[in-house]
């Protein structure tokens, strides 16, 4: 068990090194001691122990984490886009096209709006791919 625990270790370190890791927040760390502890009690045969330790791990990890912001209303993205609803994929990337480039940061515009251009496109592709194909 030694020998895994120093192999584990000597492959982190190895990561940290490279850069293929970042610095781990304090939540992240105390989540992570929790989990190790409980993980530990439970091997030693007491599971009710070991119960609190890693629902507290999950409640550390999950604790700060926001919601996932709504999508783009497709009726919306249609207007942002200023595409029909029977547009196509290429349509959809055409208008995408045409937009961004007026409106990207690189050429005047601003952050939000190109974001919101994006995410027009986003969900109308997101749509279409949902949809069944039309029987011709």
């Amino acid at each position: 068990m030694t020998w895994l625990l120093l192999a584990v270790a000597a492959l982190i370190a190895w990561e940290w090194h490279k850069g293929r890791l970042r610095r781990p927040t304090r939540p992240e760390m105390l989540a992570a001691l929790l989990a190790i502890a409980g993980v530990a009690i439970a091997a030693k045969g007491k599971p009710l122990f070991s119960l609190p330790l890693l629902a507290g791990a999950a409640f550390v990890l999950n604790r700060g984490r926001k919601p996932a912001a709504p999508a783009m209303p497709v009726d919306e993205a249609r207007l942002l886009l200023d595409l029909p609803a029977d547009a196509d994929a290429a349509a959809i990337r055409a208008a995408h096209r045409r937009l961004i480039a007026r409106v990207h940061p690189d050429a005047g515009g601003s952050e939000d709006l190109a974001r919101r251009v994006n995410a027009a496109r986003d969900t109308l592709l997101a749509d279409l791919n949902r949809k069944p194909p039309r029987a011709s």
